[in-house]
C-alpha cells in the first residue's frame, strides 16, 4: 500500500515543503512506501529553496484516480496460440478462471478463450453433433492429451484435420464406414478387436490407439509397421480416451473477439465497459497489443493499494485529481474546514500561519529530531507563508517554531526570507495564465465556484506594465472554468499592501467597496493574507449577489 503525501494543486512554497516534511517524518517513523508528491510544477522561489537545501522535488502526480493498472493481474494467465485446449482448460480451472488470453510468439494477444466456447465445442447442439468427431489437430497433440505411449510409427506435430472413429461394430460396418472416409486423416480408438485394427490397418488409417492399456499382438504391430500405420497405446478406456483427444484442439481455433484495456485506463471507464460485457475475463495489453496481464470483474472490486495525506489543504475542489477516489487518511492544514468524510481520519486543522509549522509540531510530538535539510525547507515555507511573520496569520506558535528551525538548519531566517523573496518575480518570469494559475485555489459558496490566486512582489510596478494583459488571462481563466468569478491578489511584501484583480458577474464586481484602483483593481491596504483576511471578505460580498 503506497502512502502521499501532497498538497494542493497549484503548489506554494508552504504546500512543497510541508509535503517533503511530513513525508520525511512518516519514513523515520518506518512507515513502508510513502512518498511526497506535488500536483502542480514547482516555481523559482521553491525550485531556489530546493537547490539550497539539497533536496529533490516532489514526484510530479497529475492525477491520483485509480487505473487498471492498479488492481490488475500481473501473473502468466495466458497460452500460447499451438496450446491444445485441454490444457488451457486445465489452467483455467487451476486459476479459477472463466477466460484465458491466448498469445502469439510474440506475446501478442490474439483473442480469449471462454468457458462459454470450450463446453460449446465439447458438448455441441445436437445438431451438430457429428462435427465434434473433427478435431484439427497434430497427432502428437491427440496422443499428449490421453498420455498415450507410442508403440510403433511416427508423430507428426503439424496440425492437420483429423477424423476420430470409435471401432466399436461389425466388421463389414466398420471396412465399409472406412471406405466411405479413405480420403480423410482417420485416428481409430479401439479395445483389443483383432480383426477391426487389421482391417484399419489394410485401410491406412494415420493412427490406431489402443485403448484400455490393452496388449497388442506381435502380428498387429508388425501389419502396421509395414504399412507404415502408427501405433498408440492408452491407459484409459475408449471413452475417456475419445473425450480427452477432442481436448487436442489448438487455442487458436476457439478464439473470440475481446475487449482490452490498457494499465493507464482509468479503473472507473473501465468498469463502466466490463459491466455491459458478457466476458469476465480482459486482457491488459501494451504497445502492439503486447499482453501485460488481465483483469477479471471480480477484480474491480479489489480496494486501490493507494492513500492519500493532504497538506496545506482540506477542500476536495483544490486537490490533485482524482482525490475523490481513493482514500484520504490524513490531512494537515490552517485553511478554513471544508472536507467531510464518512470514516473517522486523523486531521489537524491548526489557525497558525502555515502548515510547515503545523509539521513541525508533529516532529515534536512524536520526538523524532528533524533533519537539518528538512527544517531549512520548513523554514521557507513557514516564511513564505506569513511574509517572515508579518502576516496578520502569523502566530506566536510560528515565531517559536521558526526560531527553533534556525538552530537546527544554522540559518538566519531574515536572511533567507530576503533571499527567497529575491528570486523569481512571479510578473517578471511566467506568462499571465501562468500568474494566475500558479498558486490558485478553487472554492465553492451555495453553489457558486470561485478562485483566488496570490502572488507576492517586491514593489507594484511591474503589476502596472501588465495589468491589461493579466485581465485578458483572468477573464479567460473565469469564463473558460465557469466560475462565478476569478480574483489575483497581488501582494508588495516591502509595504504590506496589495492590489485586487477580478473578473466575473457584474452582480458581485459591484458589492466589492475596496477603493478603485482602476477598472477591475482594487486597493487592498494592509492585507496580504488570502486565506485571513481577503476569503472572508469575498465570501460575505457573495451573500446577496445575484447569479449573475
Amino acid at each position: 500500500m503506497q502512502t502521499i503525501v501532497i498538497g494542493h494543486k497549484n503548489p506554494d512554497m508552504d504546500s512543497i515543503c510541508s509535503a517533503i516534511g511530513y513525508a520525511r517524518l512518516k519514513q523515520l517513523l518506518g512507515v513502508p512506501d510513502i512518498i511526497a508528491a506535488r500536483a502542480g510544477n514547482t516555481n523559482a522561489r521553491i525550485d531556489y529553496v530546493l537547490k539550497r537545501f539539497h533536496v529533490a522535488a516532489p514526484v510530479f502526480l497529475s492525477d491520483v484516480s485509480p487505473r487498471v493498472s492498479d488492481v490488475m493481474r500481473r501473473d502468466s494467465f495466458f497460452v500460447q496460440s499451438d496450446v491444445a485446449i485441454y490444457d488451457a482448460i486445465q489452467m483455467m480451472a487451476e486459476k479459477e478462471l472463466r477466460g484465458l488470453p491466448v498469445v502469439d510468439k510474440n506475446n501478442r494477444c490474439l483473442g480469449m478463450l471462454s468457458s462459454f466456447k470450450l463446453s460449446h465445442y465439447l458438448f455441441p447442439p445436437r445438431e451438430e453433433a457429428s462435427s465434434a468427431r473433427i478435431v484439427e489437430a497434430s497427432l502428437a497433440g491427440i496422443v499428449k492429451t490421453f498420455a498415450g505411449t507410442v508403440i510403433s510409427g511416427e508423430i507428426s506435430n503439424e496440425a492437420v484435420e483429423t477424423l476420430l472413429m470409435v471401432g466399436a461394430m461389425d466388421l463389414n460396418t466398420f471396412t465399409q464406414r472406412m471406405e466411405r472416409q479413405r480420403d480423410k486423416k482417420i485416428v481409430l480408438f479401439v479395445g483389443d478387436r483383432e480383426h477391426i485394427q487389421m482391417a484399419a490397418i489394410e485401410c491406412k488409417a494415420r493412427a490406431i490407439v489402443v485403448t484400455g492399456g490393452l496388449p497388442i499382438l506381435d502380428r498387429v504391430r508388425e501389419a502396421a509397421q509395414e504399412k507404415k500405420v502408427t501405433l498408440v497405446s492408452s491407459p484409459y478406456d475408449t471413452a475417456t480416451t475419445v473425450l480427452l483427444a477432442r481436448g487436442a484442439l489448438r487455442a487458436e481455433r476457439l478464439l473470440e473477439h475481446f475487449i482490452s484495456f490498457n494499465p493507464d485506463t482509468p479503473l472507473e471507464a473501465a468498469r463502466e465497459r466490463a459491466a455491459t460485457s458478457t466476458s469476465s475475463v480482459f486482457p491488459v495489453v501494451g504497445e502492439g497489443n503486447v499482453l501485460l496481464g488481465i483483469i477479471t470483474k471480480s477484480d474491480f472490486l479489489k480496494p486501490v493499494p493507494r492513500r492519500l495525506i493532504l497538506v496545506d489543504h482540506n477542500e476536495l475542489s483544490q486537490a490533485v485529481q482524482g482525490a475523490d477516489k481513493i482514500p484520504i487518511v490524513e490531512i494537515l492544514d490552517h485553511h478554513r474546514i471544508g472536507f467531510t468524510s464518512n470514516l473517522p481520519i486523523h486531521f489537524w486543522n491548526n489557525p497558525v500561519g502555515s502548515t510547515s509549522t503545523i509539521v513541525t509540531l508533529c516532529y515534536q510530538q512524536m520526538g523524532v529530531p528533524i533533519p537539518s535539510d528538512i527544517a531549512g525547507l520548513l523554514m521557507a515555507g513557514l516564511i513564505s507563508d506569513t511574509l517572515n511573520l508579518t502576516s496578520p496569520t502569523a502566530t506566536p506558535v510560528d515565531s517559536r517554531v521558526l526560531d527553533h528551525l534556525a538552530k537546527i538548519a544554522s540559518t538566519d531566517p531574515a536572511e533567507l526570507a530576503e533571499q527567497i523573496f529575491s528570486v523569481g518575480s512571479p510578473l517578471l518570469t511566467m506568462t499571465p495564465a501562468q500568474v494566475i494559475t500558479a498558486d490558485c485555489k478553487e472554492y465553492e459558496d451555495s453553489g457558486r465556484r470561485f478562485t483566488v490566486s496570490q502572488i507576492e512582489e517586491l514593489n507594484f510596478a511591474r503589476f502596472t506594465d501588465k495589468q491589461s494583459e493579466l485581465f485578458a488571462a483572468l477573464e479567460s481563466h473565469c469564463w473558460g472554468r465557469g466560475l462565478f468569478f476569478a480574483a489575483l491578489m497581488v501582494t508588495d511584501i516591502n509595504t504590506q499592501n496589495s492590489l485586487l484583480l477580478v473578473a466575473g458577474a457584474p452582480t458581485f464586481l459591484e458589492r466589492i467597496t475596496f477603493p478603485a484602483h482602476g477598472p477591475h483593481i482594487w486597493e487592498l491596504d494592509g492585507i496580504v493574507s488570502r486565506k485571513k483576511q481577503l476569503l472572508p471578505y469575498l465570501l460575505q460580498c457573495l451573500t446577496g449577489a445575484g447569479a449573475g
